[in-house]
């Protein structure tokens, strides 16, 4: 399990690093002092775990995740229990309070080890050429709530204006990116841009079928439609095999 902990403070850094070498599984990547390095770090080295306090200089933890087109796995450690229980809110996988305790330490890589899939552990790749695909998390922040997101849960993307509005379960947050930028870093195999205004998550499509002028009309497993337009018809043809 590849491990990168981003702390700005050095004696917590070296304390973490202490209690992680009673755990043979662990390979410590790397430590950072601040959200930059972390973002750098992370692009650089592919980790699957990341330890992350919140509370930094320039950028908290929450604004670093904001940053990064692919997530890891997140294990936050923090000082202040108001922060601990934000993180549960945007269902980190979990949190430690300083000082560490082994005994929650084991249990939260316990727990890490049964997400983090065999092929990734075996074989990290490169997310500066890796085109996003449904496995992949995303951390998204809307105002004051914060979600991590595997993208096989989000069934569209809706473009409006300079942002983009995520549906996945009963959510829908706003974010400020447009649907172009993420249409070039998202798998077409998987999310497929139906018209200017939308991209649809092939895995959710429940029906198909014929609409005006040549286009097509998709129906989703949650009764959403979005028309295809004529002009994309051809290659949703293509990529679905019609």
């Amino acid at each position: 399990m590849r491990v990168l902990i981003i702390d700005d403070e050095r004696l917590a850094r070296r304390e973490l690093r202490t209690l992680l070498k009673e755990f043979p599984q662990v390979e410590i990547v790397g430590e950072c002092s601040n959200a930059e390095e972390g973002i750098a770090q992370i692009k650089a080295l592919s980790p699957e775990l990341v330890f992350l306090d919140i509370q930094m200089p320039d950028k908290n933890g929450f604004e670093m995740l904001q940053e990064l087109e692919h997530v890891p796995q997140v294990i936050f450690v923090t000082a202040y229990d108001e922060h601990a229980m934000r993180a549960f809110e945007v269902n980190a996988l979990d949190y430690l309070l300083k000082p560490v305790e082994e005994n929650r330490l084991a249990e939260a890589l316990d727990k890490i080890s049964k997400r983090i899939p065999e092929s990734t552990a075996e074989a990290p790749f490169e997310h500066h050429s890796h085109k996003l695909g449904p496995e992949d998390q995303i951390f998204l922040k809307d105002g004051e709530k914060c979600w991590f997101v595997t993208l096989k849960e989000v069934r569209m993307f809706e473009s409006e204006g300079n942002y983009v509005r995520v549906f996945f379960k009963d959510s829908k947050p706003l974010i400020l990116r447009s649907l172009n930028a993420l249409e070039e870093r998202l798998d077409e195999r998987t999310f497929f841009r139906a018209n200017r205004k939308y991209i649809v998550n092939m895995r959710w499509i429940d029906q198909i079928e014929s609409w005006f002028n040549g286009g097509l009309r998709l129906t989703l497993k949650d009764e959403t439609t979005v028309e295809v337009s004529r002009r994309q018809a051809s290659r949703f043809k293509e990529l679905m095999s019609l």
